[in-house]
């Protein structure tokens, strides 16, 4: 059996939370979107870009070794935790984008991950994404092999509570979903929603400030639909140490341009070094402001993502 990788089905972005019998409720995770293959003999993990990521989490192998069912693909998010106990996306990242493979065993210690369960799309041989999320829900319970490291993320009934719940502990948000809707592979649509306590996107660097010669903040731009550069705000605050921004730096100049790569206006601009606009980062933010730039951007983490699709029409969804 060759069980190719497929784009999961993703959830759209609202802002109410749906009510009624017919919906359940479950904690958005603020991890890396990981989908897991098993054939019978061989497991192996794929991002949402259909990104291989088998040798990132060795220790998931463990679902291969407990497992009963002789063949399946799982939906979930790989998650670490930050000091605090909470899940973080700077954390996770330290896994996910690791290139030097002799690295993985220390930072098995240093960033355990967690795998958080919620769909099953292939079992024992048959499609099963056409099925209802009722009997999908039903088949993973009876074929996970639950552990410590691998877990069936809950469900709930009252979604007012859980996105208070939530949002006191100052989590991502959660993820609403209608008990009677299929798998959707390669799409989304209305039967899964998001609603964030605070946004994000994906952002492109295209120019820094510095002060005493290193990076203190980032000047961020997204693509629009005619292929324009577009400034969006800079952003100095986050989860970034002192030795990412040293790195930064590094990357800054080895990336430096002497034109201005936006289209339209830049804060600070008197100040900036610009560059090639390569450098990814995923950035958290309050909401959009009437000029169109970002209000209270928190950088969260560099990630691995084409310049090209980080586009305006689609971070605004």
């Amino acid at each position: 059996m060759n069980l190719q990788p497929i784009v999961p089905f993703e959830p759209i972005r609202e802002t109410e939370i749906p009510t009624g019998v017919n919906w359940i409720h479950q904690v958005k995770w603020d991890g890396i979107r990981i989908l897991t293959y098993y054939d019978g003999h061989e497991l192996r993990l794929f991002n949402r870009r259909k990104n291989e990521r088998t040798k990132n989490y060795p220790e998931l192998d463990i679902i291969r070794q407990n497992t009963k069912a002789n063949s399946f693909i799982l939906d979930g998010e790989v998650i670490a935790l930050d000091s605090h106990g909470k899940p973080s996306f700077h954390e996770v990242m330290k896994r996910d984008s690791v290139h030097n493979q002799s690295r993985i065993p220390m930072l098995m210690h240093a960033v355990p991950v967690f795998y958080m369960v919620f769909d099953l799309i292939f079992c024992n041989g048959e499609w099963v994404n056409e099925r209802s999320l009722c009997e999908r829900i039903e088949l993973l319970k009876k074929w996970l092999p639950v552990s410590d490291q691998v877990q069936l993320v809950p469900m709930f009934k009252d979604g007012e509570s859980l996105f208070a719940s939530v949002k006191a502990r100052h989590m991502e948000g959660i993820v609403s979903k209608e008990q009677n809707s299929t798998y959707l592979i390669n799409g989304k649509n209305e039967n899964w929603r998001k609603i964030k306590v605070t946004r994000d996107l994906i952002a492109i660097v295209g120019g820094v400030t510095k002060r005493s010669g290193t990076v203190n903040a980032l000047l961020l731009g997204l693509y629009d639909s005619g292929r324009h550069f577009v400034y969006i705000g800079h952003v100095g605050t986050g989860k970034l140490t002192e030795e990412d921004w040293k790195l930064v730096t590094v990357l800054a100049n080895r990336l430096r341009r002497e034109e201005n790569p936006f289209v339209n206006r830049v804060d600070r601009s008197a100040e900036a070094q610009w560059m090639q606009p390569q450098l990814t980062v995923k950035v958290a933010f309050q909401e959009w402001t009437a000029s169109g730039v970002l209000r209270q951007p928190s950088i969260q983490a560099f990630v691995h993502v084409s310049p090209e699709q980080c586009r305006i029409e689609e971070m605004n969804e």
